[in-house]
């Protein structure tokens, strides 16, 4: 036996969607129901576990042999419920190393995440079940007792015989899907190094990360008396019946002559500008009520196992066009920052229930709980955190990969960059606090900005308006920069010129150090990792303007598999951001024996042992691959007793 491709069918009465594979395998209810297999795709066998039937001996064995190859489509949901089937304990799990994932496969060439989703765009012969969600209700997840069913709380078999025969069915037709898919894929195999950095990844996620439980329900109880104040004050305040009710408000606004078609928090902010201070203070109220960081909090109880620690929070290959890891249960990527220079104080008065005095100490208890949300993510005893990250690291690619020559020289003299910027863009000497110093923020503005074509637009979204620049000073801002930068504006349209060529004569394109060709119908573009970016069914179109596009079948911002446009500065953004990627999985590969326990970004977190050194965990951090050996890579690092932002 060399391959055992595998889909499981569960029950458990913790919901997965809100908890995750690990919680919902924990749970005490937990229980495999069917289990189909082929052996180096060979026939499907379906083992009815909920009626009797026993998983073969050999098959067993070759579950837990590191020479078998498994593979399921999202096998990280396979292998951890297996881990819990074969009686392994909360925080022991079946070894990732001899595990593959279709789900990943189809990942690495651009296709969706979803088995539904791949078997259409593949258009295979063995689609997926359309029926499976339904059995899936019936089944696998508890149901409402009624007079009809007896007032049970799950369905069992053989309480619809005809449906758990789809049912079995419909769990063999997965893996005979899955091995239509590995057929289909099999001219494209993912290369080892990305199967080391998906093992690696499931590493992270096995081990978690530990959450003070204690401080998460304090924070949950603050925010509820903090709540019930706000509503209150809104009460006296608008003698409304329901003052979170948005036709209610928006009627009260508008009878105190303020209309507006809507209440999110720009229109808030601008309303703020011209109202009176009882309006104001209404207003105020509404934003502190709309603060989100109680879900957070709330998602922190739903993820965390029964040793505190929540796992499963990182999607490998979750960004599309990138590669890049996204965020899955708590969604790490986007936790707020934290300001309170008094973090430690602040996090100390909620823990303990001093309820008044955080009213007393700070204006906005909402906001305290939005920047204490870090700090409930905490080492073991005799541990702490080091968080270190890269510095600026997609300006230093976007440099390197244009060749950039005065950005690098920059950046490998530790120079200020946005001062740096501002001189050139400026011609005059800029330091920051200093001479010139005012132009800094928009050698800023510009450097964020403009690096992937990005015009006024781009500095408005990045809120240079708000910044107390003009509408006028954009335009000139954006040429100054493009002036100073004239290899990275080349890049964009060199790389444009190279993809439609490629695309138009079916070619090959050598550029940058990348490898742009097309093979089967799709355009590759080979990394100077040589990892590749996939753009599936390219072709030349017509953009708004009139000019020539290119397009490509992907997934759009609706999550749909729809065409969408591209052109030359959005592939250099793909490529620099995919070479981060690289980069920080380079920097996991050499920190494998610390114990990670996030990535963030461009930040990893480790639970270090007290003796470990930042400078230390910096310096193996900035080393480079050989394929980078010029690029200028900094990092840098903190420790702490909880996760912050420093």
């Amino acid at each position: 036996m060399k391959t055992l491709c595998i889909d499981l069918e569960t029950y458990s009465s913790v919901d997965l969607s809100k908890c995750g594979v690990y919680k919902y395998a924990e749970a005490d209810d937990f229980e495999i129901l069917l289990f189909s297999y082929s052996v180096d795709g060979s026939e499907v066998n379906v083992i009815d576990l909920a009626n009797g039937e026993k998983i073969p001996e050999e098959i067993t064995d070759a579950i837990e042999d590191d020479d078998v190859i498994k593979c399921a489509y999202n096998s990280q949901f396979e292998r951890i419920c297996l881990s819990r089937h074969l009686g392994l304990p909360t925080g022991e799990y079946l070894s990732p190393y001899s595990w593959e994932c279709d789900m990943i496969w189809a990942a690495t060439l651009g296709l969706p995440l979803s088995l539904e989703n791949v078997g259409s765009v593949l258009g295979l012969e063995k689609q997926k079940m359309s029926e499976g969600k339904a059995l899936i209700k019936y089944f696998c997840v508890p149901c409402k007792p009624t007079k009809v069913n007896g007032g049970r709380t799950r369905n069992y078999p053989h309480h619809d015989m005809e449906k758990w025969e789809l049912f079995k069915k419909y769990n063999k037709r997965d893996v005979e899907t899955e091995i239509e898919i590995q057929k289909k894929l099999s001219k494209f195999p993912v290369p080892d190094f990305i199967w080391d950095e998906y093992h690696l990844d499931q590493e992270i996620n096995d081990r978690g990360i530990l959450i003070d439980m204690d401080f998460v329900n304090k924070a949950l109880n603050t925010d509820e008396i903090s709540r019930q104040e706000l509503n209150q004050k809104m009460i006296e305040l608008t003698q409304l019946e329901n003052p979170n009710s948005v036709v209610q408000m928006k009627k009260w606004l508008a009878e105190n002559g303020h209309e507006t078609d809507t209440l999110g928090k720009d229109a808030v902010k601008e309303l703020l500008k011209k109202a009176s201070p009882k309006l104001a203070r209404v207003l105020e109220i509404r934003q502190e009520l709309a603060k989100s960081s109680v879900k957070k909090y709330t998602a922190m109880v739903s993820a965390a196992c029964s040793d505190n620690r929540a796992r499963g929070l990182y999607q490998f290959y979750g960004a599309n066009r990138t590669g890049r890891t996204s965020g899955r249960l708590i969604q790490f990527q986007n936790l707020p920052q934290n300001h309170i220079s008094d973090l430690k104080n602040a996090r100390e008065l909620v823990k303990t229930g001093e309820f008044k005095m955080l009213e007393i100490l700070y204006d906005s208890v909402p906001q305290v709980l939005s920047e204490l949300i870090r700090t409930a993510f905490i080492p073991p005893k005799n541990k702490k955190y080091i968080v270190a990250d890269f510095s600026a690291v997609e300006a230093r690619v976007l440099a390197w990969f244009a060749g950039e020559k005065w950005v690098m020289d920059v950046f490998a003299n530790n120079g200020d960059i946005y001062c740096a910027t501002a001189s050139k863009m400026f011609h005059c000497n800029v330091v920051k606090n200093g001479e010139n110093g005012h132009l800094r923020q928009k050698g800023k503005q510009a450097t964020l900005s403009c690096g992937y074509g990005g015009s006024v637009g781009a500095l408005k979204a990045m809120g240079a308006i708000q910044m107390g620049m003009k509408e006028d000073e954009l335009k000139p801002l954006v040429d100054a920069w493009r002036a100073a930068n004239p290899n990275i504006v080349n890049l964009w349209w060199d790389i444009d010129e190279a993809v439609k060529r490629v695309i138009k004569e079916r070619s090959f394109v050598k550029i940058k150090g990348l490898r742009i060709f097309y093979q089967s119908g799709m355009l590759f573009i080979q990394l100077p990792s040589e990892r590749k970016l996939v753009y599936a069914k390219p072709r030349i179109g017509e953009n708004k303007f009139g000019g020539e596009s290119v397009t490509y079948e992907g997934i759009g911002a609706t999550k749909k598999w729809e065409r969408l446009e591209s052109y030359g500065p959005k592939f250099v953004e793909n490529c620099v951001q995919a070479i981060a990627r690289d980069l920080l999985f380079y920097s996991i590969k050499t920190l494998r024996n610390c114990s990670i326990v996030g990535q963030v970004h461009d930040e990893l977190i480790i639970e270090a042992d007290k003796r470990m050194s930042v400078d230390a965990v910096c310096e193996l951090m900035s080393r480079t691959p050989e394929w980078a050996k010029d690029l200028n890579l900094k990092a840098d690092g903190y420790e702490c007793e909880f996760y912050q932002k420093q």
